[in-house]
């Protein structure tokens, strides 16, 4: 049985349930991608099995629950007995305690405006959670950044695949082209922050 296949399987035994389920894992464990999980569950919905606008909610209930425990983890475990255990069980959950590292100064850096794009990036939304908390990010506002980023990627997703599920290869398109948009805007984001902090230090001087 194929990823696809298994996580086709639980939404059709669970339903709603399983969709939260699935996003939520896939907020913990990398390889369960919820560029699968919210297409098909969007394809579930086009074919009457379910409601697309209960598919979006219970794939935004699941991610935004994974979010908020990862987020706890970090605010009230102590950095060191953070970085132990993920040097000690990363590797069950594809992730290194260079990961956590590199997030930590990626908030400190560049603000927390990372948590909303970060949401919508395939592998760093399993990576922002932790170091929001490490970083003792206000949790109301990790919530709201993290929940606008959630909305709008798990509907995007969920469309995607209401409307475009029979057509494999134009939805494989759709998500390469997308994701190329989001680096860019990233990327112009932090060359934003570069500029401010750098005209900052000419005012000072």
């Amino acid at each position: 049985m194929t990823l696809t296949e298994w996580i086709i399987s639980i939404m059709e035994q669970l339903g709603y349930w399983g969709i939260a389920l699935l996003m939520f894992l896939d907020n913990v464990f990398p390889p369960i991608p919820s560029e699968i999980i919210m297409p098909s569950a969007g394809y579930s919905a086009s074919q009457g099995q379910l409601l697309l606008v209960g598919v979006i909610i219970a794939g935004c209930i699941g991610s935004l629950t994974a979010a908020a425990a990862l987020y706890w983890i970090g605010y009230k475990f102590n950095h060191d007995h953070i970085f132990r255990f993920v040097d000690r069980y990363g590797k069950y959950l594809f992730l290194k305690s260079q990961d956590v590292k590199k997030s930590l100064d990626w908030f400190e850096h560049y603000g927390h405006r990372i948590v909303f794009f970060g949401r919508m990036i395939p592998a760093v939304r399993s990576l922002i959670s932790i170091p929001a908390g490490m970083s003792r990010m206000p949790f109301w506002k990790f919530m709201f950044y993290s929940g606008l980023g959630t909305i709008i990627w798990t509907t995007f997703l969920a469309c995607v695949g209401f409307y475009f599920g029979e057509n494999q290869a134009l939805m494989h398109q759709i998500f390469s082209q997308v994701g190329y948009i989001i680096i860019v805007i990233v990327l112009m984001i932090v060359f934003w922050i570069f500029y401010r902090r750098y005209q900052r230090k000419i005012k000072i001087k």
